[in-house]
C-alpha cells in the first residue's frame, strides 16, 4: 500500500504535474506496476533478513509475480493499443477491436522473441511463469545492460573534472562579441530590406515572391537599377541568423562549463571528482571481467561479496565469520543497489516523459514507461540473485523455475560491453570535437 500511495504521488507530483487531462485506468494501472516492482525488492530484502515464514515467502514470491506478468504482458499492451487507437479518428468507433488486434500481435512478437534464445526446457508449459518471465528477462537484461554500459562510462565523465575543458572570460568575452557583431550584421540587413521595400512601395512596385527555378534565378540575377535585391539579402540574414543559434548555444556550453568548473574547485565538487576516479576504475574492471566472462564462457557461482570476504580472510589469515558478515554485506549491497536502481530508473524515466510527451500522447507514454519499469525491476531480481549468497537464493530460484539464469548473466555482459564500448567512443568524438568547434574563428 505505501509503495503505491508513492507511485501515485510520484505519478501526480512529477510525471502529470503538467497535464489537465489524467485518465484514472493509466494511473492506477503505474502506481500498481511500481508497487509490485518494489514489493519484489523488499522480498529480497526479506530473504536476507528472515523475515516472515519460508512458506510465507513463497506465497508472496508466487503472487507477486502472477500479478506483475499479468500487468506486463496482458493489461499494459492492450490499453496501449487501446489508446493509440483512441487518438485516431477513423478507428474511434471501432476501438476495442482494433486494440485486440494490436494486443494479439505484441503477444506474437513477443512469444518469437524467446525462439532465438537458449532460455528454457522443453517441458514447461505454453502460460507457465517460466515461459513469461524468460521473455520478460531477456528484454529487460537487454535494457538493464544498455542503461548500465551507459551510465558506467558517461557517469565517470560527468563528474571527472579532468575531462572538462578549460575555459577562461577571455574565451567568453570573445565569443560573445562575436555574436553582437553577428546580431548587428542581421539587423543592419533587415534595415536595409525594410528601407527598400518602403522605397518599392512609394514607387507602386509590389515585390513578387519568385516562383519556380526561373524565378529564383532571375531574382538573383537580375535587379532594378538602384534598387536592393531582397532575394539575396534574405539569404544572407538566414545564414546569419543560423549563425548566430550556434553562437548563442556555444556561449550557453562555455557558461555551464565555467560554472562546472568553479563547481570542481568546491569541496562537494571535489567528492565528486574522486567519485568519478572511483567509477572510472569500476567501469574499467567491469569492463575487463565482462570481456573475460565472454571469452572464457564463464558465471560466478559465489556471490561477489563471500568470495570477496573469503580472498581477503584466506590471505590475512585471520579468524573471521564469514557467513555472519556475509549476510550483513550482502543485505547493505543489496539495498544500495535496490535503491540506485530505483531512484535512477524513475529519474531517468522522468526525463524521457518531459522530453517526448505532449497531452495526446501523455498516456500511451506513461503506459509504455510502466511496462519498461515492470521489465527492468523484473530482471533486476534475475541479476540480484547472484549478487546473494546461495542459503538466500533458495525461495527465487525455486520460484523462478529452471530458468538459464547464466544465460542472462552472460547476455548482460554482452550487451554491457557492446554499450560501454560505444558510450566511450561517442563521449570520445564528442570531447575532442568540442575545443575545435569553439577554437573555430
Amino acid at each position: 500500500i505505501l509503495f503505491f500511495g508513492f507511485g501515485w504521488l510520484f505519478f501526480m507530483r512529477q510525471l502529470f504535474k503538467d497535464y489537465e487531462v489524467r485518465q484514472y485506468a493509466v494511473q492506477v494501472i503505474f502506481s500498481v506496476t511500481f508497487a509490485f516492482s518494489c514489493t519484489m525488492f523488499e522480498l529480497i530484502i526479506f530473504e536476507i533478513l528472515g523475515v516472515l515464514n519460508s512458506s510465507s515467502r513463497y506465497f508472496h514470491w508466487k503472487m507477486n509475480l502472477c500479478v506483475i506478468l499479468l500487468i506486463l504482458i496482458f493489461m499494459v499492451p492492450f490499453y496501449i493499443g487501446y489508446f493509440v487507437v483512441s487518438n485516431i479518428r477513423l478507428l474511434h468507433k471501432q476501438r476495442l477491436p482494433f486494440s485486440c488486434l494490436l494486443w494479439l500481435t505484441f503477444m506474437y512478437f513477443f512469444w518469437k522473441l524467446g525462439d532465438p534464445f537458449p532460455i528454457l526446457s522443453p517441458k514447461h508449459g505454453i502460460l507457465s511463469i517460466e515461459q513469461l518471465i524468460s521473455r520478460v528477462g531477456v528484454i529487460g537484461v537487454t535494457l538493464m545492460a544498455l542503461l548500465s554500459g551507459f551510465g558506467a562510462v558517461n557517469c565517470p565523465y560527468t563528474y571527472m573534472s579532468y575531462f572538462l575543458r578549460n575555459v577562461t572570460d577571455t574565451d567568453i568575452l570573445a565569443l560573445e562579441r562575436r555574436l553582437l557583431q553577428t546580431m548587428d550584421m542581421i539587423i543592419s540587413k533587415k534595415k536595409r530590406m525594410a528601407m527598400a521595400r518602403r522605397t518599392m512601395f512609394q514607387r507602386g512596385e509590389v515585390p513578387n515572391k519568385p516562383s519556380g527555378f526561373w524565378g529564383i534565378l532571375k531574382s538573383v540575377t537580375a535587379s532594378a537599377p538602384g534598387s536592393e535585391n531582397l532575394t539575396l539579402i534574405q539569404q544572407e540574414v538566414d545564414a546569419l541568423e543560423e549563425l548566430s543559434r550556434q553562437l548563442f548555444l556555444e556561449t550557453t556550453d562555455l557558461y555551464a562549463t565555467k560554472e562546472r568548473i568553479e563547481y570542481s574547485k568546491t569541496f562537494k565538487g571535489k567528492y565528486f571528482n574522486f567519485l568519478g576516479y572511483f567509477f572510472s576504475i569500476y567501469c574499467v574492471w567491469k569492463i575487463f571481467m565482462a570481456t573475460i566472462n565472454i571469452v572464457f564462457d564463464r558465471v560466478g557461482k559465489t556471490d561477489p561479496v563471500t568470495r570477496g570476504i573469503e580472498i581477503t580472510v584466506n590471505y590475512l589469515g585471520i579468524q573471521f565469520d564469514v557467513k555472519f558478515w556475509s549476510q550483513h554485506i550482502s543485505f547493505i549491497l543489496v539495498g544500495i543497489i535496490i535503491v540506485t536502481s530505483i531512484r535512477g530508473l524513475l529519474i531517468t524515466l522522468t526525463k524521457f516523459f518531459y522530453a517526448i510527451s505532449s497531452s495526446k500522447s501523455s498516456n500511451v507514454i506513461v503506459l509504455l514507461l510502466a511496462q519498461i519499469m515492470g521489465m527492468y525491476f523484473v530482471s533486476s531480481v534475475l541479476l540480484i540473485r547472484m549478487s546473494m549468497p546461495l542459503e538466500y537464493r533458495t525461495i527465487i530460484t525455486e520460484v523462478l523455475g529452471e530458468l538459464q539464469f547464466n544465460f542472462y548473466h552472460r547476455w548482460f555482459d554482452v550487451i554491457f560491453l557492446v554499450s560501454a564500448l560505444s558510450s566511450i567512443l561517442f563521449l570520445y568524438l564528442a570531447h575532442k570535437q568540442a575545443p575545435e568547434k569553439h577554437m573555430t574563428p
